[in-house]
């Protein structure tokens, strides 16, 4: 019997936070939910280990010790509120393809692994991707001593309350040499996929980003009859900055070079806003992305001169604070290929599509390992309690998942 739906039902319960779903990275509900997929998978005769950033590996050994395992991954952590199949369905998916094969018979020479990366969602330290920074040597400095959104705990000390050794964080966990593959299926987050009709595509890349969390205007407070020139509003450069952001988005877009812009805070100070006050601070957050390392290394560059622009119009200052960020990621060819020609074999002609997400195949791809993703159809998007990935969708990229890890692992 497929594990699918009854996992994914235990899930919801883990997570229900009504209206949606909610699995604090590093807390009870990512927790609970890694112990459910161990729980699975030593079911399935998989031994479990835990590696120094937290991470969850469950590993079907091969009949070649030596061969480079071929590891199948995504993350169980949620953003708040969210839903339930955004990262999830990836670690389910994995399991479900290990009892597929093990339910035909079939012995695999390489090694299998299903992970469980910790913490892909940036809400939670104002960073994404962390279990697979961790895993393969790309935490930014500093990161250790992030504060967790609830509560302010470091990162350092929620990794070690979960099992990790963060004393061992910075090098490489594992070779990426010594990683066969990286695949990770994953639910589409814009409805290309519903445009389309089809169940499931093969990604071609994902877009890297350039994040500022904590972006601080500053001018002056002053009364509200003040005249406007002599203003140093705060509040109008935040509006000016997002529109000239969206502006630079539209003429990209115009130019056929892909990308996205999205300010997901923005507001002033709520110990100081007031209706009769002209506001002397404004603060917003900055996800920028792009699919080309060129293309997002330009519009870094352009956000310097808007920012100096905007500042030098309103009579302000703009602090953009902190940043992180991540590569793009572009899929193996050749993966991509194999799961053309296990779609084939299963009568399917999946789209090739950019994912509009940053996911932990980044990070597998930055270091070189060879990877791929397949993207299943959602049709109200992602990080909203709307999640509506159908299971038979998700069991059709199983059935290529499945195909793929007989060729890779055969």
């Amino acid at each position: 019997m497929s594990p699918v739906q009854p996992l994914l039902d235990r899930l919801a319960e883990i997570g229900a936070d009504p209206p949606g779903i909610t699995r604090e990275a590093f807390g009870p509900g990512e927790n609970a939910a890694m112990a459910l997929m161990a729980e699975t998978a030593r079911g399935l005769g998989l031994s479990c280990t835990v590696d120094a950033a937290a991470n969850l590996t469950m590993r079907w050994a091969g009949s070649d010790p030596g061969a480079p395992p071929i590891l199948i991954g995504s993350h169980l952590d949620s953003v708040v509120q969210g839903g339930n199949f955004d990262g999830a369905a990836g670690v389910v998916a994995g399991l479900a393809a290990v009892a597929a094969l093990q339910a035909e018979g079939f012995r695999p020479r390489a090694p299998i692994e299903v992970v469980a990366l910790r913490c892909e969602e940036a809400v939670w330290f104002g960073l994404g991707l962390i279990g697979s920074r961790g895993l393969l040597g790309r935490l930014p400095p500093g990161a250790l001593d992030l504060p967790h959104a609830r509560g302010g705990r470091s990162l350092r000390d929620c990794i070690a309350a979960c099992g990790g050794d963060p004393a061992r964080l910075g090098p490489p966990l594992r070779d990426p040499k010594r990683i066969g593959a990286y695949l990770e299926l994953h639910i589409e987050q814009a409805p290309q996929l519903v445009e389309a009709g089809q169940p499931v595509a093969i990604c071609l890349a994902n877009p890297g980003n350039v994040r500022h969390p904590h972006i601080r205007i500053t001018g002056e407070d002053a009364h509200t009859g003040l005249p406007h020139r002599f203003r140093h509003d705060a509040a109008l450069a935040g509006a000016d900055l997002a529109l000239a952001l969206e502006r630079l988005w539209l003429d990209e877009e115009a130019a056929r070079r892909p990308m996205a812009v999205t300010i997901g805070r923005f507001h002033t100070l709520a110990e100081r806003h007031a209706m009769t006050v002209v506001p002397g601070a404004f603060e917003l957050s900055l996800d920028l992305r792009a699919y080309d390392p060129a293309h997002l290394a330009a519009l870094e560059a352009k956000l310097q001169g808007i920012v100096g622009a905007v500042a030098a119009r309103r009579g302000v200052a703009i602090d953009l604070g902190p940043r992180s960020a991540a590569a793009p990621g572009a899929m193996d060819a050749a993966i991509m290929a194999e799961l053309a020609a296990a779609a084939s074999q299963r009568g399917l002609s999946p789209p090739r599509l950019n994912s509009p997400g940053s996911h932990d195949a980044n990070n597998f791809a930055a270091a070189g390992v060879p990877t791929g993703m397949l993207l299943i159809r959602n049709r109200n998007g992602s990080h909203n309690p709307r999640e509506a990935m159908e299971t038979d969708d998700l069991l059709a990229g199983i059935g290529l998942l499945t195909l793929w890890l007989a060729h890779r692992a055969g």
